[in-house]
């Protein structure tokens, strides 16, 4: 997963953006580059990847245009994220994530299907969130899979606590969508009860919601399902 959940946010902090803390939830694995990825890195890296920055992105600069903007923390491969996008092309979507095969992974399919609605960082979310994403300047925000530490030592890294859902929720604009989807029933319990406790935000269902159509099926979740593996989808709103 590509973020570090955060603190809390010190005395005298004026944003609502938290702060990052030591403990991260994500591990910077190496990964096997093919010579795609890495070709699709080096023609198509400088146009598409944005460099991490302390200052608020400018997203008509960055995409060419004014159109709704989503976020999505940890596209991993990037099949799901590039499918999302060229179902949408009225939308941009900026893909945050630290694995450099999937960036390169990513990028070669923007090139493939000719996608000039998607934007990558590859650098940490939780610090993109805070310092690159002005607030309520996200028309949602997409969480897919995180990892869920299944351990209960390590549940402390999981990505879906209390101060992160507050800053994604401060990003958001009003009528904006936090969608999170996980196929780890007690990790769904967490974000259920997570995402319920956050005022600025309401559920859409009455508990899990039904996978909307735009969230395409991946080949592991389509082979978990026939297995009878579970996956639970939640979507809330910002108020």
């Amino acid at each position: 997963m590509t973020v570090s959940p955060p603190a809390p946010a010190e005395p005298g902090d004026t944003d609502t953006a938290v702060q990052r803390r030591g403990i991260r939830s994500f591990v910077v694995r190496a990964g096997r580059m093919g010579t795609g990825q890495q070709k699709a890195i080096d023609t198509l890296g400088p146009r598409y990847v944005l460099p991490f920055q302390a200052a608020l992105l400018d997203a008509r600069a960055a995409f060419g245009r004014q159109a709704p903007l989503v976020l999505e923390i940890g596209f991993g491969m990037g099949a799901a994220t590039a499918q999302i996008a060229a179902a949408r092309p009225d939308t941009d979507f900026l893909g945050v994530e630290v694995h450099v095969p999937g960036v390169g992974a990513l990028l070669k399919r923007i090139g493939e299907e000719g996608l000039s609605n998607l934007r990558i960082v590859q650098h940490d979310a939780v610090q993109v969130l805070d310092q690159m994403i002005a607030p309520a300047s996200l028309a949602g925000v997409h969480v897919f899979f995180p990892d869920p530490w299944h351990k209960k030592k390590h549940h402390k890294r999981r990505l879906i606590q209390p101060p992160l859902v507050a800053l994604l929720a401060s990003r958001l604009a009003p009528g904006g969508v936090l969608h999170c989807a996980t196929d780890w029933q007690p990790y769904a319990e967490q974000m259920l009860e997570v995402l319920s406790a956050e005022p600025a935000l309401e559920n859409t269902a009455d508990g899990y919601a039904p996978r909307p159509d735009y969230r395409p099926l991946t080949k592991f979740e389509n082979r978990g399902l026939k297995l009878g593996h579970g996956v639970w989808d939640l979507v809330f709103r910002k108020v």
